[in-house]
This record gives C-alpha cells, structure tokens and sequence, in this order.
C-alpha cells in the first residue's frame, strides 16, 4: 500500500514555497499505515490565515500529535483512495478534488475512490461554505498528486537502473526504457524509501497536458445517489436507534413555561420526552430549547410532538412583526448614515446633476429550504459521543457538541453524511447538539429528525434588506454621482447580542466592492436590530446589493434614454482593477490577495458582452415581451445573466428563456460547472418570484411549501444556456456566483416588457397570486 499524508493548514497554498512536503514515515509517523507503507506529509507554510476559528489544523498534526490524517493511498490492488475534507451535498466536491489529485498522479480514473473525511482539525478548514473547495486547494492537490507520482517514477527508475527522466506515471504505471513497466502497487513500498521531493523538484504539468482538470468528468456520486447506495442525514440507522421530534419555542428566545406530556405519552410508540434547555443570548449554534419526544419511530414522534400541551414564555421578540419592520428599515434608509466607502463628493454632486434618480429596494427574509431538512443521529458511550449529521462544517459541529456537553472535544466524534443540499443552512449544528444531548438523556442512539415545518419556521434566515440609491445624470445622461445605502440586521448579530451594524464582511459582498466608474461614489449604512436568527444563504449579502444596484443601472439608464446594457457598461467604465481600500473601505476580498484576484472591470465587462451576444441583446421583440440583463462579481468570480420574459394581458410571466455566463478563472469541470449555473440561477429566480419569510408577534408565519413557494417546473425557464468563459486565472467561485445576477435581470426584464418596475421582491405576493400585480402600463 502507498499512501501520502498532509494535514489542511492555511487555505491559501496556490504559490509555489506556500508549501513544503515531508516523510512521515522517516519521523516515526507509521500510525495507521500497515507493513510496508509509504506515508508522506504535505505542510503549508505562509499565506493568509483563514478567517474561520477553525484553521490551523497542520499546527495541530505536527504539535505533538503523531498521528498523520490518511489523505491518499494507493492500496495493494491498485485502487488510489483520497479523503476528502469538504462536504457533499451536490456541488459534486467529491468529483473535483478528485480530477484534480488523480491528474497530477496520473492515477486511472476509473481507480479512484473516494472517502469521507470525519470533523478533526488535523483537516484544518472544513467548512463547505463561501465557493472555496476548488480555489483553495487546486494547486495544493496538484502539488501533491504530482509529489506522488515523481517518487514513484524514481522508484521505478532504481529498480531498473536507469535515469529517472526515462520513466514516466502514466495511468496507474510507470514506464520506461524498452518498454519496461511496473504497477503504481508494486512500486509503492520502494517509493516510500524516496527522499520526498520538494516543490523545485517536481514538474506540474502543462495546462494542455491535463487529463482531467477542466474537462466534463462524470460525477462519482450520482450513480450511487440513483442506485440508492448514499447516506443522507436522514438515512442513518443504527441499532437501538430512537427518533426525536422537538417542539421548539414559536419565538426566537422564547422559553416553556409549563408542560404536559400526558398525551404525547398516550401515543403508540412514544418512549419518553426530554426538556432541552431554554436558548440563551446569543443564539450562536445552540439549540432553540423545547421539549423532545423521543419515540420508536419518526411518525410516532410527530404524533408526540403535536401531542405535547406546552404553554410558552414568548420572550423579548414577541413584537416582531415584519411588516411594520419592513416600514421601520425603509425609514431608516432614508437617512444619512455612517459612510463605509467613499470617492468625490456624492452630495454635491447629486445637487449639480441635471437629473436626480431616487429608488428604494426591498427584500425580504428568505429560509434556505434544502430538499433534506436538517437530521443528527448521536450515540452516547461513556465519557463520548459520536454523531453522524449532514453537516457544512464538522469540526464547529464537534465544538459545539463539545461546549454543549461538556466533553473534551477529543472524545466527540462527527461522521459527515451527504447532504441533501444545503444552501448555508446546515453549516449551523444546532440540530446536532440536540442529538447529542438528547442521546444523553435517553442512553440510546437518537436521530433528531427536523420536519419540513421545523425546518422553515426555526431557521437562520436571510436577513430582510432595505436599499435607498440616488445618482445623478448629466445633460448627456451621464452619471455623475451614485448613492447606496444599505440597511439589514447583520450575520453578527446571531454571535453577538445587541448588534445591529452591518459588518465589513458582509458589506463586501456586493456593496463595498462597487465596480462603477462614477467619479462620485458613497456607500453608507444604518443601523437595524434582529429579531430572528440571521444566517447565510447562497450567495449572502450579494443577493440583495446586486438587486438594488443592477436594479438601479437599469433605472439610470432608461432616464438617460440608454440602452440597458450600454449604459451597464459604461457605468462599469474602462477595463481597470478597483481597490475599494483606497477609498475607505475594509476590504479583504473573500480572504484572498488583490493582486491574485483583482476586481477586474474588464473581466465583468467581457462577460456582460458575452452574455448580451448570446441572447441577441437588441433584438426586436412583440408586445409583453422583455429582456433584462445583469451582472456581479462575487466569490472572486464574474457573472452575467439576460433574462427573457413574457407577460400576458392577465399579467400571468412566462420565462422563456436565460443565457448566463461565468467566469470563474480555471474550472475544474465544465460540466458540473455548467449545472451550478443553471441551479444557482435557478435558485435566484425562484427566491425573486416566491421567496417570503414573514413573521407576527414574533411567529413566523410559512410552514411548508404550501406557505414558502418555490419556482415549479412548469414555471422554470424553458431553455437555459450556459457559457463558461475559458481562462488561466486562478480558480473563483462556482456555487453562489450564478445566484444574485438572477433577480435583477428578471425585474428588469419585467420592466422591459410591461414598464412595471419591482423594487420590493418578491414579484408574486399572496394576494396577486400568480399575477403580476398591475401598476403602470408599458414603458415607452
């Protein structure tokens, strides 16, 4: 067996010298490995530090924990088998960071497993979040795989005496001079007697040499989905195995004031029920508190559950009702706030324009909604615990549990299941704090199954948004001043009680990080408290800023009397690269260098032209029909989208069609990356025609599709075309870029068609059904 071993330190390993390779098995690091085995370290030095409490992992490994993390094997039958540290849950990571790794090693494909990687730090950063996995471990994989595949040829080359140039890895062999050839298995114990060589000593290969990267490789996971072989949260069984149902408090921080299970007792399968303890500030990832019943199967514990006589303590966010804190947020946008970014003087300029646009925006709190609700199964033994979840990040699961219990992390252990989608959602483990406590309790393994109803009426939801924009135009059209003002309850809020000021890190997603080329620019923010747990959802405060200001370009333009599209551009300005740190911002630019990932104008420009020649941007179109384009950089990754619609004189929206495009820098797989696309575009649209959170007296008040509607089949776009632009840059974004183009290139494709203008979303409310509702007639 030959196997090679590196602990995740710092994510930003793509330079050569941000890493260096070691021999384990030289310093006595053999645990796990059997006889003969070959195990390699691979360590990061240097670079940026993650912004997540949880990196740092390769410190850890090498601090006096000898044992390696088992990363990748070549077992005695040939079979290649890499761990895998992010979760899946059908962005198809575990296909990519295989292509990648498989390459450089030149392993066969059709050799290579893959494995689950538990929560450990010796991982470091295993959050599946922010569209990192591939960008933040590309070259570090080639690193390694190509590490791997010279110490094998050097093996081979002194079994045979000849120069290691003359041998070759070629698909699980290497080969030599006058045909002679050997297995990557029966080199794998001389490979291990190699000095391990550094970065100066291998040879990457050559873009147009790759085998894998940047090709259509077929999933690894979706076979076994189809054949039924996956593990989803929901699927784990384990013998003895209880279900827990929960009612939780109506209220964010409300609390049980007095209860009687009785009747919960009476149903047919009900074992017993546990009280978990009253959610306390901040809200953090701990459970929202309630009564469990645990039963012996989950139909009986949803019987149980709705059982259960509770009588609750609302708490303090008993007032929150969304509609009079939708009016509250729209007031406070009117007002001046605290500059955050600012170029020229935007006051005085607005008071010289010949023309001033005012618009507001609104959006709404949306939930995630994964098709897999959230689900834990925890066994408790002794002094452990070990849980088996559908979790973004398993190590903060394993320190939540931990914190929770009162274990030593050491003795939690989270087995990451697949994740039927997540959306942000699962990378908060409440859900597996409930299993573990309650598996305490009851001394039996327990799944926490969360109801579709669970899921939508106690999540972390999208903050509700309210954006006030004013530019001012020229005689010409031009705009010569541009004012955002941006007010939401923050992220941090949830981590910090009382706080109501938007964080730095979410004002660069798509509102620091403007790239117009207006000579006067300010971005300002007010203040706004949350009453709900808020939390990220695909693509995060990009959704909102790029409906605002791709709303408002659109807006400019028809003032200006332009073409959408050309003024668009001309906002955007010459190709150029934008550093919002010199005009006041803090900036970090998702965690990665500026002069590796610029905000390249050009580069949005390109695709925005891509974008408009592939649906015929111009194009003569009959009476209720409309195209509406957009474009955002997020995740270090440029996206446009047109969209086509259609209105009826009943005002019912047909989508006939949308072309989208991406680029993303070096795509791993074109085919995938062409299904995120689609998904993540669809996703934005569904949100942006359906998507509504709403609450009174503190309880939300959707419960199930029925209540939260998404975009169904028969209302998807008949034809989507994708386009992903090829380039050499370094790997962006994938998941979350396509989302936020999304909404504002339907509202302005609705504009287009009928002269109705949506500025608060989402298009279709309950009281027009599924009419537009009727405002101003065709714009002319």
């Amino acid at each position: 067996m030959f196997m090679t071993e590196f602990g995740y330190g710092a994510e930003t390993p793509r330079r050569p010298g941000t890493s260096h390779l070691f021999n384990v098995s030289r310093r006595g690091f053999m645990v796990g490995a059997g006889a003969g085995a070959f195990v390699m370290g691979l360590a990061m030095k240097g670079g940026p530090a993650m912004a997540d409490a949880t990196a740092g992992g390769l410190e850890n490994v090498r601090g006096g924990d000898a044992t390696p993390s088992l990363f990748i094997s070549i077992e005695s039958d040939g079979t290649v088998k890499l761990t895998c540290h992010r979760s899946e849950m059908g962005q198809q990571v575990w296909t990519s960071i295989g292509q990648i790794l498989a390459d450089e090693l030149e392993a066969d494909w059709d050799r290579v497993e893959i494995v689950q990687a538990i929560g450990h730090p010796k991982y470091g950063s295993q959050n599946t979040d922010g569209s990192r996995s591939v960008r933040r471990n590309l070259y570090r994989l080639r690193v390694a795989g190509a590490a791997m595949r010279t110490m094998l040829e050097r093996a081979a080359a002194k079994r045979w005496g000849v120069h290691p140039g003359e041998c070759r890895g070629v698909q699980n062999v290497v080969k030599g001079p006058d045909g002679r050839e050997a297995s990557y298995a029966e080199l794998a114990e001389a490979a291990a007697a190699q000095p391990v060589p550094g970065e100066g000593d291998i040879r990457l290969k050559a873009r147009d040499e790759w085998r894998y990267i940047g090709k259509p490789v077929p999933s690894l996971t979706v076979p076994k989905i189809v054949k039924g072989e996956g593990t989803f949260g929901m699927d784990v069984q384990l013998p003895d195995m209880l279900v827990a149902v929960i009612a939780r408090p109506p209220q964010v921080f409300g609390k049980v004031k007095s209860h009687d299970a009785a009747k919960a007792m009476e149903v047919p399968g009900v074992v017993q029920t546990v009280d978990l303890p009253a959610l306390e500030q901040p809200a953090a990832f701990k459970p929202l508190g309630g009564v469990a019943v645990v039963a012996k199967d989950t139909w009986a514990a949803m019987q149980g559950a709705q059982a259960l006589e509770i009588e609750w303590d609302a708490g303090p966010n008993a007032d929150y009702d969304s509609e009079a804190f939708e009016k509250a947020l729209m007031e406070t946008a009117q007002q001046k706030g605290e500059v955050r970014r600012t170029r020229g003087d935007v006051y005085a300029a607005l008071d010289a324009a010949d023309k001033r646009v005012t618009a507001d925006y609104y959006m709404p709190h949306l939930s995630q909604s994964p098709m897999e609700p959230p689900a834990a199964t925890a066994r408790w033994t002794g002094d452990k615990v070990e849980c088996w979840a559908c979790v973004q990040a398993p190590q903060t699961a394993r320190s939540e549990v931990a914190k929770a219990t009162g274990l030593p992390e050491d003795n939690v252990t989270i087995n990451v299941t697949w994740l039927g989608g997540a959306f942000g959602r699962k990378s908060k483990p409440d859900f597996v704090v409930e299993a573990a406590l309650i598996a305490r309790k009851v001394g039996q393994p327990v799944k926490v199954t969360w109801t579709r109803e669970d899921d939508i009426k106690h999540g972390y939801f999208h903050s509700v948004s309210a954006q006030h924009m004013e530019g001012g135009l020229d005689s010409d059209g031009r705009c010569t001043a541009f004012l955002h003002r941006t007010v939401f309850p923050p992220i941090p809020s949830t981590f910090q009680a009382g706080l109501e000021t938007p964080s730095w890190g979410e004002l660069r997603l798509g509102a620091t990080d403007n790239p117009f080329a207006v000579p006067n620019l300010q971005l300002e923010t007010g203040d706004a408290p949350a009453k709900v747990r808020i939390g990220w959802l695909r693509s995060v405060a990009n959704v909102y800023h790029a409906f605002a200001i791709q709303s408002f370009a659109d807006e400019l333009a028809h003032a200006a009397g332009r073409d959408p599209k050309d003024y668009l551009l001309e906002l955007i300005g010459q190709p150029r690269y934008v550093d919002p740190r010199e005009e006041g911002a803090q900036y970090d630019n998702y965690g990665d260098p500026m002069d590796e990932y610029p905000i390249d104008t050009g580069r949005l420009a390109n695709v925005i032209e891509i974008a408009a020649e592939m649906s015929g941007w111009g194009r003569s179109l009959p009476d209720g029909r409309g195209l509406g384009i957009a474009a955002h950089r997020s995740f270090l990754t440029y996206a446009a989208t047109v969209v086509e619609v259609e209105v009826d004189d009943e005002g019912r929206l047909r989508i006939p069609k949308v072309w989208s495009v991406l680029d993303a820098g070096t795509v791993v797989n074109t085919r995938h990356t062409a299904a995120q696309i689609e998904g993540g575009t669809l996703y934005g649209l569904s949100n942006a025609l359906y998507g509504e959170i709403t609450a009174k007296n503190g309880v939300i008040q959707q419960g199930n599709f029925p209540g939260w509607r998404i975009m169904r089949i028969d209302e998807a776009p008949r034809e989507m075309e994708t386009h992903i632009v090829e380039s050499d840059a370094p790997p962006g974004g994938v998941g979350e870029p396509p989302t936020p183009p999304a909404a504002p290139a339907l509202t302005n494709a609705v504009f287009a068609a009928t002269g109705t203008r949506i500025r608060r979303l989402p298009v279709f409310t309950p009281e027009s059904g599924d009419r537009l509702p009727k405002r101003a007639g065709r714009q002319s």
